[in-house]
């Protein structure tokens, strides 16, 4: 209901490549850390957004969504359902094109806020696991 195939498609191949995954550290042991190397093994930059701002996969950590210097394409979305509509109205505030809220993560009137602002967005599915779907359907 909230991630048609059509919008999946168009968050991965064309809404950009730079994606500020929030909740990324430097613990292998979270989902967020594989899913990033995924996401960097098919082409995307992929920006730490974490409380402790640390480098990981060799890109530069930052705190919050406002700290990043540069234009976010997407915001992927690795936190408690109850912080995750928060971050979507960041996702909104600093320009990003499209918010990704991973398996689990659901936010009912987040998505409604973030559609009417203009963003694309997914909830409760995974980019590790729908970017090679899309390479075995073209």
């Amino acid at each position: 209901m909230y991630a048609d195939d059509e919008t999946v498609r168009r968050i991965l191949q064309d809404t950009g490549d730079t994606w500020a995954v929030v909740g990324l550290s430097t613990n292998r042991s979270r989902a967020a850390y594989g899913v990033a190397e995924v996401l960097k093994r098919f082409g995307k930059r992929v920006v730490p957004v974490h409380p402790k701002a640390e480098p990981v996969h060799g890109e530069q950590g930052y705190a919050s969504l406002a700290d990043i210097p540069f234009p976010v394409d997407v915001v992927d979305v690795f936190v408690n359902g109850d912080l995750a509509g928060g971050v979507a109205d960041e996702a909104v505030a600093v320009g990003a094109k499209a918010v990704w809220f991973q398996l689990g993560v659901i936010d009912e009137e987040a998505y409604e806020r973030t559609r009417a602002a203009g963003l694309a967005m997914v909830m409760d599915r995974c980019p590790a696991i729908e970017i090679p779907r899309l390479d075995a359907r073209h």
